[in-house]
Formats: C-alpha cells, sequence, structure tokens
C-alpha cells in the first residue's frame, strides 16, 4: 500500500512552472485529486508518521530594516528518521504552490533520509499556498515577491531551526527542490556555501530567459521520439491540425472552431483566438513536460490518438483526431468547456484575495525576474504563431502596470545576479530529463574546472521525474539516476564529516 501512495505523489512533491492557463489549471486539478485520494488512505492507517506543521515569523523586507513588519510562514518537520545529535538536515524547498505536508513524508529525499539518518524540514515560498497576508496580493504588496527574498527566507528559517534543535556546524545540511525551487536549491548553496553543504536541484531553470522558444522545439523534437512513443509521424499530424484550426480561425469560421472544440464562448477577438491556440497547445506541453507521471496524456497516447489510422479512423483529418483528443482532455479534467475569453483571464489574474491559485504571483514572478514566456514564433514551432512575445508580455503592463521595454533588463539582473547556467558553485547537482523543455534553461554539462561531477542528464524522462521515489514501471535510467543521486548525497556527507575531522 505504501508502494500506492508513493505513485500518488508524482505530483503533490514538485511544482509546476508554467505560463498557459491551462497548463495552470491542470496543475491544480491534479494536486487537488491527488491530495484528496492520499488524505483518504492516512484515514484509513493510523499508523503512518504526522508530521509537524509550524509557522516562523518572517520579515517582509529582510533588505529593509526601517520595515518591521512580518508574514507568518509555514513550515513541516518530521523526526522520525533522525539520528539525533549529529545527523544532517534534509531541507525541501517549496516553489510556486501551497507546500503539503507530503514534502516530509514521501519522495527520494525522503527515502535518502530514512537511509542517511536525516532530519527533514521544508519550507512553503512566501506569497503561496498559506504563507502570505490577507492583503498580500496587490500589486504594492508583491514588491516583497522575489526569488532574493526567498532565499533570505531560507537563511532565517535555517538560523531558526538550529535554535529549535540546538543544532551545530556538525549537522550537514542539504537543500532539494524541483523546477522553480529547484533553481532555490541551487541558488541558496551559491548565496549562501556556509548554511548548505550540498543542493540537488532537479529541472532547475537557472537560466531566466525572456523569450523561451526552445521549450517548444524540445516539445516537437519529444513527441518525435521513438523511445518515449513519438514518431516523425506525429509531429507532422500535430502541425497539420494547428495549422489547420488556426487557418478557420483567420477565415472567418470562428464559430464552427469553437464549436469544435467546445469553447465556452466563440473566439472572434484577436486575443480569445490566441487564448485557445495557446489552450490546445498547452495540451500538447504538459503532456511532454510530465511524461509518464500521470498527468493528462503521454507521449505515446497523445501520438497514438494523433496518428490513428485505423479501418473506423482512416478517413478522419489532422482537425478531426485533434478535436477528439482535446475533448478527451476535457473529460479527464471534467472540464465542461475550454474557456478561451483573454479578458475573464485578465479578470482572474486581476483577484487580489489570497484564493487557492498562485496564478498572480508566479505571473508577476516573470514579469519581473525570469520571463519564461513559451513563444511560438520561430518556423519550428508545431503550434500557432499567434502564440507570440507579446501576447504574453502584454499581461505585465496589464496586472501590474510594468513596462513590456523593462523585462529584458529584469530577466538579464536575474542572470548577473545568480550565474545563469554558467555557475561558478560546487556541491550542486543538477538533475534533468532529457525530453524535458525546462532543461534548455538548466545546467546539462559539466566542468572540468569548477565540478566535474555535477549533472545528470535521464534519457527518456520528463520533468523532475526523479524527485519520486521508485516505480516498479520506472525506466532503468531514471532508477540508476536516483542511485547516482544518492550516491552523490553520501559522498557530500562523507566529505563533510571528514572535514569536521581535520
Amino acid at each position: 500500500m505504501m508502494f500506492m501512495i508513493r505513485w500518488v505523489m508524482v505530483v503533490l512533491l514538485i511544482d509546476l512552472v508554467c505560463s498557459g492557463r491551462v497548463l495552470w489549471k491542470m496543475k491544480e486539478r491534479v494536486r487537488e485529486i491527488q491530495q484528496t485520494r492520499v488524505k483518504q488512505h492516512m484515514m484509513m492507517h493510523t499508523s503512518t508518521v504526522i508530521p509537524k506543521e509550524g509557522r516562523i515569523h518572517q520579515p517582509l523586507n529582510h533588505f529593509d530594516r526601517k520595515n518591521t513588519k512580518t508574514f507568518p510562514q509555514r513550515f513541516f518537520l518530521n523526526e522520525v528518521y533522525w539520528k539525533r545529535s549529529d545527523g544532517p538536515v534534509f531541507l525541501y524547498i517549496g516553489g510556486e504552490g501551497p507546500l503539503s505536508k507530503f514534502s516530509v513524508l514521501f519522495g527520494h529525499h525522503v527515502d535518502m533520509a530514512e537511509r542517511h539518518g536525516a532530519l527533514l524540514v521544508a519550507l512553503e515560498h512566501r506569497f503561496y499556498g498559506e504563507s502570505i497576508n490577507p492583503d498580500g496580493l496587490e500589486t504594492e504588496k508583491l514588491r516583497d515577491l522575489s526569488s532574493q527574498q526567498a532565499l533570505a527566507d531560507l537563511a532565517a528559517f535555517h538560523h531558526y531551526i538550529s535554535q529549535c534543535f540546538t543544532l551545530s556546524h556538525k549537522n550537514t545540511w542539504i537543500s532539494f527542490g524541483g523546477s522553480y525551487a529547484g533553481a532555490l536549491s541551487a541558488w541558496l548553496r551559491g548565496k549562501f556555501p556556509h548554511l548548505i553543504y550540498g543542493a540537488v536541484a532537479s529541472s532547475a531553470p537557472v537560466l531566466a530567459q525572456l523569450d523561451f522558444s526552445s521549450y517548444n522545439r524540445v516539445v516537437g523534437r519529444s513527441l518525435m521520439n521513438e523511445a518515449v512513443g513519438g514518431s516523425k509521424k506525429c509531429v507532422a499530424e500535430v502541425k497539420q491540425a494547428f495549422a489547420a484550426v488556426e487557418a478557420g480561425l483567420l477565415m472567418g469560421n470562428e464559430m464552427e472552431v469553437g464549436k469544435d472544440f467546445g469553447s465556452c464562448e466563440t473566439p472572434v477577438k484577436p486575443d480569445d483566438k490566441t487564448e485557445l491556440m495557446q489552450s490546445l497547445a498547452d495540451v500538447f506541453m504538459g503532456s511532454v513536460q510530465y511524461n509518464e507521471q500521470g498527468v493528462v496524456f503521454s507521449i505515446a497516447e497523445l501520438c497514438d490518438i494523433m496518428t490513428n489510422k485505423s479501418e473506423a479512423h482512416k478517413q478522419e483529418e489532422p482537425y478531426d483526431r485533434l478535436v477528439q483528443l482535446v475533448a478527451m482532455y476535457r473529460a479527464r479534467e471534467d472540464a465542461p468547456c475550454l474557456d478561451v475569453s483573454h479578458e475573464q483571464l485578465v479578470f482572474e489574474l486581476s483577484n487580489t484575495t489570497t484564493g487557492r491559485s498562485s496564478y498572480r504571483q508566479w505571473q508577476y514572478q516573470t514579469c519581473t525576474e525570469f520571463g519564461f514566456y513559451e513563444t511560438c514564433e520561430d518556423e519550428s514551432c508545431l503550434f500557432s504563431h499567434l502564440i507570440t512575445l507579446q501576447s504574453q508580455a502584454e499581461l505585465c503592463s496589464r496586472l501590474f502596470n510594468i513596462s513590456q521595454s523593462s523585462l529584458p533588463f529584469s530577466v538579464d539582473f536575474t542572470n548577473q545576479y545568480y550565474g545563469g547556467n554558467r555557475p561558478q558553485t560546487q556541491r550542486v547537482l543538477y538533475v534533468n530529463g532529457n525530453i524535458d523543455p525546462w532543461a534548455e534553461l538548466s545546467v546539462v554539462w559539466n566542468d572540468t574546472v569548477v565540478d566535474n561531477e555535477r549533472v545528470i542528464l535521464i534519457d527518456g524522462t520528463a520533468h523532475c521525474a526523479d524527485m519520486n521515489s521508485d516505480k516498479a514501471w520506472d525506466r532503468p535510467a531514471l532508477r540508476h539516476a536516483r542511485k547516482e543521486i544518492e550516491r552523490r548525497v553520501a559522498m557530500w556527507l562523507k566529505s563533510a564529516e571528514w572535514h569536521l575531522m581535520i
């Protein structure tokens, strides 16, 4: 039964960096379903470990000592495996979404903590989940939301935990994170090397990029990869299908196209047409990004649908198969229709009450630090050329009064501050899957000068897959990667112990 629980945790332990509305709603829906299943199981098994939950009051602005305002930041603890006194501390870093108590109960880092006698701690990211003031989503308040402040939170949390448990330099800290939180893990080691001895950064986009056009190039390459169920035929069919949809929208057939894809409203306005194309593309992008992790379709399933030439379907055009695919997506996600209203999106993102969604906060961070806009303007993109940098970046000015002309400078500052994908830090392990589009912004090569053992690239694997516990159906390369990750972590712990003896 524990095996089943760890399968359920596939999505709960990782944060989804994304820009499309469908991708974001997909993430929240999956988290909701999976957490419900885990809660039901835990209610039936009273012997399950119950982690401790707490709050630490953090400064709203660590860099302005005149500002005395604070906010409550949530954290979780699991002491069950800890070898007290000298045992290590494994820090799980929360990202752009609510933190779950399962962050200290399940996952590969928890498996390693059990074997190495580590104290497990996890900190929720400021302005996400419950770690936010009631009025914290107003644009003026969001100025205190940044990766720099998040790292300062983690440093203060380190001090807090060290005091609570009377820790010393003998307790070696290792940080873990995936996606944006993976970047935070790497940056935490880089900015606070005296606090964090080693860091595992899974699928970590450490290179900020305004126009992330290479995302969709990797999506196309992965859909062509026969080792994971893709094919050249699949790519050709997808490209034809999207060309047909775009042609229909631009030639005055908006009502028919909207009806075919179950749109909540007819995409008449140019912005609504772009929203529809983005939503359709999101289904493919999400399937590639989380291939074989139980989210939407796998690449093999998706390509089977798009290339179905059986007797019953051989007369169908690629457009027809795309219509079927989207209908299946809506059924799986329990979505009565596909929301393609751009004004509705702006309205949702303008909501400053502290609801369950984290979309507004993450949108702000893309505008002020990272970009990460997954565009489709180059010829290699399978989807629609309506998905432009302009169509995505204009939200910055509409929502936060941040000029689009300032975005390149913000992205450049992030890369100057952290070092981009050429960091000069040691004992940071970058783990990526070679079909994950986010690997394009991570570190995927070793550096013999800085650290010749800093990269693990997993064949046939997607976003953050290494963070989950072993499953029977995992690819051999993924199982091997987890063993290699643990070998590196064990090596760091021995190295730290050796340094204490000098």
